[in-house]
Parts: structure tokens; sequence; C-alpha cells
């Protein structure tokens, strides 16, 4: 049990040793002892606190949440509220101060009240406000207070280890959030191209002569018998877009700000899109793309096709695969450490992080009792896996690589804009998320351009801004320096939407792919 002097302490302290100084140089042998009963009192004061904290958790201290789910779901930007209470089962009340969340980083927490008093025999009830700015599983370990003793000396504090779990999804899914389940089916034409075209539907179109190639099966003999020559039918069927939206999701785009990064942004533009299409009766399908292929969704249509989108939107673009996280086999199993100490104590008794064998066997029973039931991120090895597996299952993220993936970013958006132009049904819309590319160094992707056959499908360029992401800075000198940043960005933005009218594309304006799709409809 760890226990710290308040600020009330530390001024005794310093009184006492004032008190005896001055005693022994004025050679008062009252003001010594009064001094010296000073200093007393404090190690008195210490040792009672520490053994009321003590019989405080004998008889029972802890806090519960009263959410009957381990996992909520909510949209990027928006807040969700926790309800947890702290139970007192002792004879006398106690008293407590700063009370905190602890929870992972992209997640902003609030708690009401911080500091309050949990009657004897009694209950408290907390309030957890949580924002969450940025996208995919989230953590929520569980609450730390600092206990106050009686004289209100010291402080002790303490951890209530009991995880929860926040998925969390781009913006426009905030509707699904209260809308009603089930409804009218909204099953729409297989077809690709929106509009009524003539084909084998169900709607009479008009009955037209019999031409050279016209089967058979559609000569209407009642109508021919009675005009003395050949008619046919001539249906409607209707057809629909077939949209595919393909994503620059190198980890470099998640560089800034949780909710103002790259990918931010991107990934909730993408998701209106989504919405807007899959409302239309369109069929949708999505690639993600990074230093290798991170996820492809094929074409499809309804309310499980769009849960798919956003859920590979959410959590498909994070960093916890070895080729895309900061953290080596140390680093994870250092965390998976932290995390199992005071979650389970009696299982990291007399073990060390740097035993990674003998720390693997004690977590792996641990595993399963997560909140969340992620797949196993990609890893070198079973070991480096499971730490892995270990610490997204309980909402803990790993920080993005320091690496540029871009190269090969634009190496699989070029080959993807080739595979879906020789393609037998080709797309009637193309949404393509990323940088400008740069006549330099993008040789590639830009040759994929060119040679895609933009008069067939419609070719959407949506740039991702990097200057928003930049950190504001309060001195002179990193406002000139943010300045002079966002200025060669947008430079080279301009340069690179430059390129690309040449080669027959119109780049999107800033926010405008979002005007009119900001709502998720199934």
């Amino acid at each position: 049990m760890q226990i710290h002097p308040a600020r009330p302490c530390g001024e005794l302290v310093w009184a006492g040793l004032a008190t005896i100084a001055a005693g022994l140089v004025a050679q008062v042998p009252t003001a010594v002892g009064f001094g010296a009963a000073l200093l007393a009192g404090v190690l008195v004061a210490r040792t009672v606190t520490q053994l009321g904290v003590a019989r405080v958790r004998a008889a029972g201290f802890e806090m519960l949440w009263s959410e009957p789910e381990r996992v909520r779901r909510v949209a990027r930007g928006g807040h969700v509220e926790l309800l947890a209470e702290i139970r007192n089962r002792d004879a006398r009340a106690v008293r407590y101060g700063k009370l905190r969340v602890v929870a992972a980083p992209d997640l902003e927490v609030r708690v009401q009240p911080e500091a309050a008093e949990v009657p004897a025999q009694g209950r408290l009830q907390v309030r957890v406000t949580v924002h969450a700015p940025r996208v995919g599983r989230h953590g929520i370990h569980g609450l730390s207070l600092e206990v106050l003793g009686s004289p209100g000396l010291f402080e002790v504090p303490l951890t209530f280890a009991n995880p929860q779990a926040i998925e969390v999804l781009p913006a426009p899914y905030a509707p699904i959030l209260h809308s009603a389940r089930g409804g009218r089916s909204r099953m729409s034409s297989p077809e690709a191209r929106s509009g009524r075209v003539a084909g084998d539907g169900v709607e009479l179109r008009e009955l037209r002569e019999h031409r050279p190639g016209d089967p058979f099966r559609r000569i209407a003999w009642k109508a021919s018998a009675r005009r003395g020559k050949l008619l046919v039918t001539e249906n409607e069927i209707e057809e629909r877009d077939l949209v595919w939206l393909l994503i620059d999701a190198s980890v470099e785009g998640w560089a800034g700000p949780p909710g103002q990064a790259p990918l931010d942004v991107a990934l909730d533009e993408a998701a209106a899109i989504v919405g807007r299409h899959l409302g239309r009766g369109d069929q949708v399908g999505l690639g993600l793309f990074g230093a290798r292929r991170l996820a492809w969704l094929t074409p499809d249509r309804g309310p499980k096709h769009a849960l798919d989108l956003m859920k590979a939107l959410a959590f498909e673009t994070g960093c916890s695969d070895a080729d895309r996280s900061a953290w080596d086999e140390a680093q994870l199993a250092q965390h998976v450490f932290e995390h199992l100490r005071p979650l389970h104590p009696d299982v990291a008794t007399h073990l060390r992080s740097s035993d990674l064998e003998r720390l693997a066997r004690r977590a792996e029973p641990w595993l399963s009792r997560a909140p969340l039931r992620p797949p196993p991120p990609r890893a070198a090895s079973a070991r480096e896996r499971f730490f892995r597996h270990y610490l997204l299952s309980y909402g803990i993220q790993s920080p993005p690589r320091d690496t540029d993936d871009r190269p090969r970013a634009e190496a699989e958006l070029a080959g993807a804009l080739r595979a879906l132009g020789q393609q037998r049904r080709r797309p009637s819309i193309v949404y393509l998320w990323a940088r400008p590319p740069d006549p330099l160094r993008s040789a590639t992707l830009l040759r994929a351009i060119e040679s895609f056959p933009k008069r067939v499908t419609d070719l959407r360029w949506c740039s991702m801004s990097e200057s928003r992401a930049l950190p504001e800075g309060s001195e002179p000198r990193a406002a000139i320096v943010r300045d002079a940043l966002a200025l060669r960005i947008d430079l080279a933005r301009e340069i690179g939407e430059a390129e690309l009218r040449r080669r027959g594309v119109r780049p999107a304006p800033e926010g405008r792919t979002l005007s009119g799709a900001n709502r998720l409809v199934l």
C-alpha cells in the first residue's frame, strides 16, 4: 500500500522542524518539545491512516459499473454516459478526492463527483462522461482515487480495475444508434447505373415491331394477331450505381490531434458517401490501403453490408498490426504486464515483464474475460500476436509507426485502379481519398489514373488535407513555423491537383464530399 503526504502534512512537518530549530537556538525546551510533538503527531496520523484504509479494504471497498453491457458503441464526436457505484461495506464513512478515470488516451473523459464521501454501509453513484474524437476500439480500464485519512494529512491512492470498452464508428453512424430496427425491405435492382433502360424487367415500356435478333419469348402473340404483324414487348429495368471507395490509410494519416488528423476527416467523409449511395439502393465496395491492402469489401447493399463497411472504416485502419505499430515485442510485454498487475495482482506476483514466456502463459487465461472480441492482429510470432491480441481485446491501442508508407500505398492504389478498370462489370463511380500525387514521386499512380477509363467510370478525387492537423502553438515562433508548414502543404496540394486536372480528373473541393451526405440511411 502506497501512502502520500497531503499539503497540510507538509506544512505541519515544516512547522515542527522550524519550532525545534528555534527552540534549540533560543534554548527553550518547551518549544523543542512542542515541535517534536508535532512530528510525532504526523507519524501517528500516518499509522492511523494506513490502518484505516487497510480496514476499509478488508471490509469491502469496491467499484462496480451499473451498465449491463461491457461494450458501448458510439459515433465519432459523440458522447456516452456510464454510471458506476462506489460501495463501502465498512462501518465508517470514507472520504476520497482526485477521482479520475483510467482510460485510453484517444478518449476525453470527465467524472463527477471528483471528491465526495461514501457513507458507511452505503454506496455512491459516479457519472462518467466519455467523448470519442477518434474511431477504433478504446478501453476504460477503471477508476482511480485517493482515500483521505481521518486527520486529512495523508492520501492513499487506490485503483479499481474494472474494464469497459467503447467502439467508436464514423460520425454518420450516429442516426443508426437511435433508429428503429426492422421495417420494410429495401432491396433494389441488382444492376449497376441509375436510371430506367430497356431490359428483362417486369414493367412494360412499349410494344414495337419485331427486329432481327429479338427472342421469340418477347413476341406478343395476341397483339400481333390483331395488327397482322409481329410485335414484341419492351420492358423496363431499374438500374443502380456500382460505387467503389478507395482510401489511402497510411499510418502517417493519423498524425495530428485526435479528431483532426487527415484520416479522421477522410473516414467520416467516406462513411457519409456510403450512407448516401446505400440510401439510394446502390451497391458500394470499399478498399483500404496502406503499405499493403488492409481491407477489400466487394460491392453489395443492405443493412448488414452497411455495418460491415462502417466496421472496416473504424477498425481495419488501426495500428495494432506489427507492420503499422510503433511497439516491439518487449514494449508489448511491458504494457501487458502493467495492465495485468492491477487487474489480477495474484497472477502478476513474482513475475517480470522481461520474462516473456511466463507472462504469456499467465495472461492467456484472462484473454477470454476481455470485453472485446477482435480478430488477432498480424505479428511475426505467435507470442507477439498474443500480446497484440490481448492489448487490443482490452482496448489498448498501439501508436502508429513512424514510417512513410506513401510510396507503397500509392502503388496499392494504382493496382486497385487498374483492376477496377479491367473488370467486366465496371463501376460507375470511384471515390479516391489520398493526398494529391507528387509529379516527381508518384509516377506509378499518375500512369494508373491516366489509363483509367474515365469516360465509362466517373473518378472523383477527394484530397486529404494535412494543414488542419498541424498543432496550434502558443509562442510566436511556433505560430510562424506552423504557418510556413501549412503554406508548404497547401502549395503541394495545389500542384498535385493541377496534375490531376491535366489527366482529366477534377478534385472535389475540400469539405464538399460531405454536403448532403451526413446521414446513414439503411
